[in-house]
């Protein structure tokens, strides 16, 4: 056997690569190399720009790159009809005291009246997502900035959120349930029997993996309460696996994993006082342990929470309307299919919570309809033989319902709009000659979207378009270079086909 020393491995490595970049590409000729290794076709994009709309619809919020911090972002502000741009947090008003550099923005999110920040930094991963670490909130009033969680331990919060006033953050700690008064510092924990096996606040991994389900608590409106679930995984089987990657030595990591048959989490929702005091548990009819409760929200006011409630066939889901008080359950509408059913995400209240948006197939077809609060009465709102994708957008005041379907190709998706009333033809929104795949992050108010298109040879377009013409304000990325570098292509012939 032949035997290199390390230098000389390196030199072999890189004479048997010197021809792949040595010899001058042809721009027509298409190689893996080309693909996987240069950065010709990487694409440009807005992925990691933590865009964020205002409530008002009025503007959006961006991350830049800093003009006087190097290696940091200002969060700049865009008017949508000019692009007009205002950095409105600097990097460095994101400098903590004592510290030489602006803390690395991963998250963001404003209060309600957007003279606050709540900053995630410093992620630790939890199981599948960086779920896990630091908040800070910064003041846009006089630039101060303080970390939450007093004396917390370093990464330790998780899914912290501004009170609907602004004036407290609420967070989970350890599996308990925390808020935090932000004038004083004061801090409430709302929750105390939380361990390694009663979490709450958030999931376990059940329910991450079938359900995406990680972040479980929710102010009320009135910001008086949070309701939450709480996950006992006491008693169900725990799977071991061996982690060889982050260690010198492998470790044995153990977690609760209920395999098909064998006993699930129990899983219960609550609702307490956001200063403290006894949980008021909503009264779920079945087994804790062999039925889900995949989504829970408050219910359009701060008396009632509404619950989705699946059997563990998933198969039958039952909408039920919780009393905040006293835990009492209502049924609104059961839905059932002789296979499987989904978990509806798509439920938005109308008319001051007197109905509500619901995604059903129980036409054979996924469609949405507008129930009465009490169910009695449930309409289609997007007739035909096609699917719905998703809702983007409600336009109550203009009478609008937003969705992306693809009524005539499933290989491509279209923004369109309907009368919430379900009279007249859906308008397709999307211009025809852009024929590919189109998806839109909408201004609250629906008047402006960021848009990105792309479709088979032409990398991703991002731009502001303005409803309901969908004209083109500006251009924020054209991918133009891939483009000329595709044009040179010797492409052979490409034909999509379909197998029914």
């Amino acid at each position: 056997m032949i035997r290199f020393r390390p230098s000389q491995t390196l030199l072999l490595a890189l004479i048997l690569c010197a021809p792949l970049f040595s010899q001058e590409r042809d721009p027509s000729i298409l190689s893996l190399e080309r693909i996987f290794v240069s950065p010709e076709f990487a694409v440009r994009g807005y992925a990691n720009t933590q865009a964020r709309w205002l409530d008002d619809g009025s503007a959006y919020t961006m991350f830049e790159l800093s003009t006087s911090v190097p290696r940091a972002v200002d969060i700049v502000r865009y008017e949508p009809a000019t692009g007009a741009g205002t950095a409105i947090v600097p990097a460095f008003r994101l400098v903590p005291v004592g510290a030489s550099r602006p803390l690395d923005v991963e998250d963001y999110i404003w209060s309600s009246d957007g003279r606050q920040l709540l900053v995630f930094t410093n992620s630790q991963r939890v199981w599948r997502s960086n779920t896990r670490g630091d908040y800070w909130v910064l003041s846009l009033d006089d630039w101060s900035l303080r970390k939450l969680g007093g004396d917390a331990p370093e990464a330790s919060l998780m899914f912290a959120k501004f009170s609907p006033d602004g004036g407290r953050a609420a967070y989970v700690r350890e599996n308990n349930i925390y808020v935090e008064d932000l004038a004083n510092g004061q801090i409430t924990q709302l929750t105390s029997d939380g361990t390694q096996t009663l979490v709450n606040g958030t999931s376990d991994w059940v329910y991450e993996e079938e359900f995406a389900l990680r972040d479980c608590f929710f102010w009320s409106p009135d910001g008086e309460r949070i309701a939450y679930w709480q996950f006992d995984s006491e008693g169900v089987n725990e799977f071991q696996m061996i982690n060889n990657t982050d260690s010198l030595y492998p470790r044995i990591i153990s977690f609760p994993y209920p395999k098909a048959g064998e006993a699930n989490s129990a899983v219960r929702v609550g609702v307490v006082s956001a200063s403290g005091g006894p949980t008021t548990w909503i009264a779920t009819e079945g087994d804790p342990r062999n039925n889900y409760i995949p989504r829970m929200e408050w219910a359009a006011n701060s008396e009632e929470v509404v619950l989705q409630r699946l059997n563990r066939l998933q198969n039958t889901n039952w909408l039920l309307l919780g009393n905040a008080t006293t835990g009492t359950v209502d049924t609104i509408l059961i839905e059932r299919d002789d296979a499987w059913l989904d978990v509806v995400e798509d439920l938005r209240w109308l008319d001051g919570g007197n109905s509500f948006t619901w995604v059903s197939e129980r036409d054979g077809w996924r469609h949405v309809y507008v129930s009465s609060r009490s169910g009695s009465d449930i309409r289609i709102v997007t007739p035909g033989e096609f699917d719905v994708v998703s809702v983007e957008n409600i336009d109550e005041a203009g009478g609008w319902l937003y969705y992306i379907a693809s009524p005539d190709d499933p290989k491509t998706r279209y923004l369109y709009r309907t009368q919430l009333d379900g009279s007249g033809p859906a308008e397709r929104l999307t211009p025809t000659s852009q024929v590919g795949t189109h998806s839109y992050q909408m201004s609250p108010g629906a008047e402006w979207a960021i848009h990105n298109y792309s479709s088979f040879g032409v990398p991703p377009v991002f731009d502001v378009v303005r409803f309901p013409e969908h004209t083109v304000a500006r251009t924020l990325e054209d991918n133009e270079e891939i483009v000329e570098r595709l044009a040179q292509l010797e492409n052979s012939p490409v034909e999509f086909f379909r197998a029914d």
